[in-house]
This record gives structure tokens, sequence and C-alpha cells, in this order.
């Protein structure tokens, strides 16, 4: 039997890992679910949420959007107080939880996790844990294995999709 060459090997584990991927649909976060039947934010519009939120805001927390490293105020926010979903006010984040992941981009080791939703993101072709607001389902941003104790968790926060509330 002759060895596979290393053109088909490389063809054959690109084809499985394709197949793979394709094969991990997102799980989309669906305000029509039961548990946001009640919400008064499923009736809001996209172009009402354009006009509440701005256009970095609004694409940030309705079209899953990231803004640039190192753009948001709130990289260096570090009173004390609570970061807040700019979409609805639903707390997520105490300003103790906040740390310098030297990313660009507000970093979290824990979260208030009642209020958040989580799913799957494969949008760059690498499996991703997506996280958003319960409330409104505004995209914040996505959470990593690679911060400090005592979670060992980074959530990596959009700065347009929060608020910070001073205490």
């Amino acid at each position: 039997m002759e060895p596979i060459a290393p053109l088909h090997r490389r063809g054959l584990l690109t084809g499985a890992a394709a197949l793979a991927l394709s094969a991990c649909s997102p799980q989309a976060a669906d305000a029509g679910e039961a548990q946001y039947a009640n919400s008064p934010y499923r009736r809001v519009t996209d172009a009402d949420w354009r006009r509440r939120l701005g256009d970095d805001a609004w694409r940030v927390l309705r079209h899953e959007a990231t803004e640039r490293p190192y753009s948001s105020p709130l990289n260096d926010e570090h009173r004390r107080g609570t970061f807040v979903c700019k979409g609805c006010d639903l707390p997520l984040f105490r300003s103790g939880w906040k740390f310098d992941s030297r990313t660009g981009w507000p970093s979290f080791y824990t979260v208030i996790a009642a209020n958040i939703g989580r799913k799957r993101d494969l949008a760059i072709g690498v499996p991703r844990t997506e996280y958003h607001c319960a409330r409104c389902l505004g995209h914040q941003g996505h959470v990593f294995n690679d911060g400090p104790r005592p979670t060992g968790l980074r959530y990596c926060n959009n700065g347009a999709a929060l608020k910070f509330v001073a205490a």
C-alpha cells in the first residue's frame, strides 16, 4: 500500500475541517423565545435602534460589528461603578471586575451571568463564544479562556455597546 501523498493528506484534513465547521451552525439569539416574550425591545425596529444608539453603537449592538481597538474611552475608565448595556441599561459588569487585557477593548474577568446570553459564533471561520445582553439581545463581545484569576475568562467587550454608571 502506498502512503498518501502530502497534497492529498492536506486536502483531506482541510476538507474534514470544513465539514466539521459547516456542521456547527450558530445558535442565534432569538427575541421571539419565550424568555423575551414581554420585552418591549422586541418591537423596536432597526431604524429606531439606529436613531436611539447612533451609528457606531448601532453597528455593534444590532449588527455584531467590532469597534477599532483602543477607540473607546471606556477602555480607560477606572472609577467605581457599573458597566451597563447601551441598548437597554441592563447591568452587565461591576468596575472591580475590569482589567487591562492589553487588547484595546474593555475586558472583564466575570459578568452578571443572568444578564447575558451566549451563542456560538463562526463568522471568522473559527468557533468563538459571542455574548449578548439578555434583555435587548444587543451584541457585546466575545468570551475567551485567557483571562486572569479567579475565573481565567476574558469578556472582551465593545466599548460602543456599554455605558458606565458611576457609583
